[in-house]
């Protein structure tokens, strides 16, 4: 059980690099060419498509074959983002709560719920689409 617990924690950190990299491509360029309205709902769903992409790559080397075992890993990456997500913003990147909780205004066109359902059930989605379980 650790060994699946290490291969998630890991193929999460790729998820992290590319998550940082999909923010910092908004940030930098699709921002000051589109504008930050339209930039942030297109970075979600091309981060969403990015978990799944990596969790298509990564999955098949958990080596589980028990659904409840990816289902778990999804959870896990859930939690794993939000804690990343709360501590990096608020402690490291010096936002206070209020700003840190604006990943989750739908209204404003983030879409990180999106990203956290994509999240949740791609490691167990991938599982059953390549015949692991």
């Amino acid at each position: 059980m650790i060994g699946i617990l290490l291969k998630a924690t890991g193929i999460w950190f790729v998820i992290v690099l590319a998550a940082i990299m999909n923010g910092t491509l908004r940030e930098k360029i699709l921002a000051p060419i589109i504008g930050s309205n339209l930039a942030l709902p297109l970075s979600g769903v091309s981060l969403a498509i990015i978990v799944f992409v990596v969790s298509l790559i990564f999955i098949p080397f958990i080596g589980a074959s028990e659904p409840k075992i990816y289902i778990a890993i999804g959870l896990f990456w859930v939690v794993l983002t939000l804690l990343f997500e709360f501590i990096f913003g608020h402690y490291v990147a010096d936002k206070p709560w209020k700003d840190v909780m604006q990943v989750f205004n739908v209204k404003k066109g983030d879409l990180f719920l999106v990203v956290l359902c994509v999240t949740a059930i791609s490691p167990w989605f991938v599982a059953k689409v390549r015949g692991l379980l």
